[in-house]
């Protein structure tokens, strides 16, 4: 798994497995109870393989598997590396509040251009939105930096739980 040449910030990976779909969920099922180096929960087709609370940093990623059954011998493990909900929102969240304020102030500084009017201020905030996006960014691909050695660990527990 490739994790230093990709821009992405959510790394994803996909692999079809020699087993039935139901004996894979089962198997994170019995780890669920024979471990406590990290916290599984299942739903439906859906795993989720987290650090447990008092290992985590604000960094801290997680693990989503979905395993979708192929047919009667085989199914296809879908995998995504993420944060926290939490910190994935607030991130979202803070992308979107950027780009309504340079979407605004555009659109204030085009009319003030228009008419011929002062748009220092305008022109001034939505570079600064751009500056901001850039350093959203780089703070995102830090964390993800960060939670690497989590990332392989978990990357790891999973292989050891399919034995792949």
């Amino acid at each position: 798994m490739i994790l230093d040449n990709d821009i992405v910030l959510r790394p994803r990976f996909n692999m079809v497995l020699n087993t039935t779909n139901s004996a894979a969920l089962q198997r994170f099922e019995t780890m669920k109870t024979q471990q406590s180096d990290f916290v599984i929960s299942r739903v439906d087709d859906h795993v989720f393989i987290r650090i447990p609370k008092h290992k985590q940093h604000f960094w801290s990623p997680q693990l989503h598997l979905e395993i979708n059954a192929i047919d009667e011998k085989s199914c296809k493990l879908y995998g995504l590396f993420g944060p926290n909900p939490t910190v994935w929102t607030l991130f979202i969240f803070l992308h979107f509040m950027v780009i309504l304020i340079f979407i605004g102030f555009a659109i204030w500084g085009y009319s003030n251009w228009v008419l011929n009017n002062c748009y220092s201020l305008q022109l001034t905030v939505c570079i600064g939105m751009i500056i901001l996006w850039f350093v959203l960014y780089f703070i995102g691909r830090t964390g993800r930096f960060k939670g690497k050695k989590d990332m392989l660990l978990l990357h790891q527990f999973m292989k050891n739980t399919l034995d792949l």
